[in-house]
């Protein structure tokens, strides 16, 4: 089995790596590494279209070789759908990111937009996250074990051998920073973005106003059954993901407004 291992926080990322030890380590897999050259967090499912791509080979302390290019997460699965590394891999796994990617979060992500993308063109694909270590639930801080998190992810994929993935579905995995309670498959939870408009005091050098609108402490609503209260109760969350954004229960609504009359007279006809 081909594997396209990526991410959005840069090949040299410790979560990555640790990862690719893992998969690596399996036996059996042909693990293809092709990732950002640097941090690409929070670039959803941007795409590089109005400049060429650099690529450079990388030789990793083991002897493997991967691929750097200065394009985003999703950039790097079209370059391994299209050859860049050999034939289409039959697996995506993104990760593992430094930082959760929970709930309403997962819009932003580069992680799971990489992951996204393998279901777009029919690739099964995983989407590892980790929490830092003791942060709560807030985006930041530099401390994680990724020890665990890479040996589960690595059982996870092991498991695909043998049992068949869903279909159109990505699976959205969070590890928790804190001692580990178990794990649980969830739903999506509901993030509150505690952001606010905040006026820096210098301006730039061009003498225009700066200013900060992210805040670092968000919250959620604690519902039973999602990824949010999951991870916050130290449980591993494993929440299945699909791309269909369609809302199906609305059609016949929309059916009824009466759009064919808004053309009007001044549509062009055949």
């Amino acid at each position: 089995m081909r594997v396209l291992l990526t991410n959005d926080d840069g090949i040299a990322a410790p979560g990555l790596q640790n990862l690719r030890r893992a998969l690596v380590a399996l036996g059996g897999l042909e693990v293809v590494t092709i990732a950002p050259d640097s941090n690409r967090s929070a670039t959803a499912r941007s795409i590089t279209t109005r400049s060429p791509l650099s690529v450079d080979e990388i030789t990793f302390e083991d002897g493997n070789v991967g691929y750097a290019t200065n394009g985003t997460p999703v950039d790097c699965v079209r370059f391994a759908e299209l050859g860049l590394a050999g034939p289409r891999p039959d697996l995506i796994v993104s990760g593992i990111n430094h930082g959760a990617n929970l709930g309403d979060d997962i819009t932003y992500s580069g992680t799971v937009a990489a992951a996204l993308e393998g279901i777009v063109l029919g690739i099964p694909a995983f989407a590892f996250s980790q929490q830092a270590t003791g942060n709560g639930m807030a985006y930041g801080g530099a401390r994680f074990d990724f020890d665990y998190s890479a040996d589960f992810a690595a059982r996870l994929v092991e498991r695909v051998r043998t049992q068949e993935m869903p279909e159109a579905t990505l699976i959205n995995v969070n590890f928790p920073g804190m001692e580990v309670t178990g794990v649980e498959v969830t739903t999506l939870g509901k993030r509150i973005y505690n952001d606010e408009l905040r006026l820096l005091d210098e301006a730039d050098e061009n003498g225009r106003k700066r200013y900060e609108i992210y805040g670092w402490k968000p919250g959620y609503e604690e519902a039973e059954g999602t990824d949010l209260s999951a991870v916050a109760a130290g449980r591993v969350a494993v929440t299945p993901i699909h791309f269909d954004l369609t809302g199906h229960g609305e059609l016949e609504r929309l059916r009824g407004w009466g759009l064919e009359e808004m053309l009007g007279t001044s549509a062009p006809t055949a």
